[in-house]
């Protein structure tokens, strides 16, 4: 494919070119020196898309949730996004990109676009560049925008400073409703679903999450609102042959105008631009002090110290960011 200028793959993107989005994504992933003029490109175009966070332990089904879900959707005539995390390995930094081959039946549709992305450290199991596709996938003009995790447990959490509504996906093996509350799941799930419900033990797993739901409401002080609170539904799916999945879409319908109303959609949002402020700030710190550990002399001598003993970490830190050495490191960002 020819080269194109930035503003010529913008344009295209929002004429429903799938080639110039994948191009823009690429430019994201690698942190191309034209990330900022990108980001600040599509920034008013933010907004459409409902986005879904898919969630839960290995082996439970969130990729045949996802593949059903985008199947309804389609058959309603709705544009889908679907990022695909892959964990990558902690020595190599290798990832198994396979969700493409998993989805098969969508990779033709040109409704359907599907992202395959490495956790590359990430130690919420999101990779970095994650917002940032979901943001062009957004400014693409795409309904539904799915995140299926990799299924690492507790430390996945950051699925919900991410997406409008979360999925926590469940499976009958999967233990009792006490895990499920050790893993933080209660605190970051919009709606339950217990998959593979034809199995031993799914009727128990939803009468466990309904009564800890149950719980959690009756301790809940009572808010005065003309919007009624929402209340988390537990759902029984079976994703392999879409048993479920009709009202499992409902739900996050549901979910999705409830949240519009009460003004908790608007508050989500704005939360999550502050905290990605903070994660931004936060690398391009680590970044600079990283580079400047290596080619600038005094911020080498707080290293050198600090590793020989004689500097202790806090006032090592402190001297640091008082000190010009890290400002002016890389000097100004793209």
């Amino acid at each position: 494919m020819a080269k194109h200028t930035l503003d010529q793959l913008l344009e295209k993107m929002s004429s429903g070119d799938n080639r110039a989005l994948a191009r823009l994504m690429t430019l994201v992933e690698r942190e191309d020196e034209r990330l900022g003029r990108i980001l600040e490109a599509i920034g008013p175009r933010q907004g459409h898309a409902c986005t879904i966070g898919v969630t839960g332990p290995p082996g439970a089904g969130k990729s045949s949730l996802v593949d059903g879900l985008t199947t309804l959707m389609r058959q309603a005539g709705e544009t889908v996004g679907i990022v695909a995390i892959d964990p990558s390995s902690p020595f190599t930094g290798g990832a198994l990109l396979g969700d493409r081959i998993r989805m098969t039946k969508h990779y033709l549709d040109s409704g359907v676009f599907i992202r395959s992305m490495a956790t590359r450290g990430s130690h919420g199991g999101l990779s970095r560049a994650t917002k940032d596709v979901i943001k062009l996938m957004d400014a693409a003009s795409l309904d539904y925008i799915m995140v299926e995790t990799v299924g690492v447990g507790q430390t996945e959490l950051d699925v919900m400073g991410t997406t409008d509504t979360v999925l926590v996906t469940l499976v009958p093996e999967a233990g009792d409703g006490v895990q499920v509350m050790k893993a933080g799941l209660m605190e970051i799930a919009d709606i339950f679903v217990v998959n593979k419900a034809d199995r031993d033990g799914s009727q128990r797993m939803m009468t466990e999450l309904s009564l800890m739901l149950e719980l959690k409401y009756s301790n809940r002080p009572a808010e005065e609102s003309a919007q009624p609170p929402w209340r988390i539904p537990v759902l029984a799916t079976q994703a392999i042959n879409g048993t479920g999945l009709p009202e499992l879409l409902q739900a996050i319908r549901d979910h999705h105008q409830s949240s519009l109303a009460s003004g908790e959609l608007v508050r989500r949002r704005s939360e999550r631009r502050r905290e990605e402020l903070i994660t931004r700030v936060e690398y391009e710190v680590r970044k600079r002090l990283t580079v400047g550990a290596r080619t600038d002399p005094e911020l080498s001598r707080y290293f050198d110290a600090v590793g020989a003993g004689t500097l202790d970490p806090h006032t090592a830190s402190h001297q640091i960011l008082e000190s010009a050495a890290l400002r002016d490191e890389a000097g100004p960002s793209a």
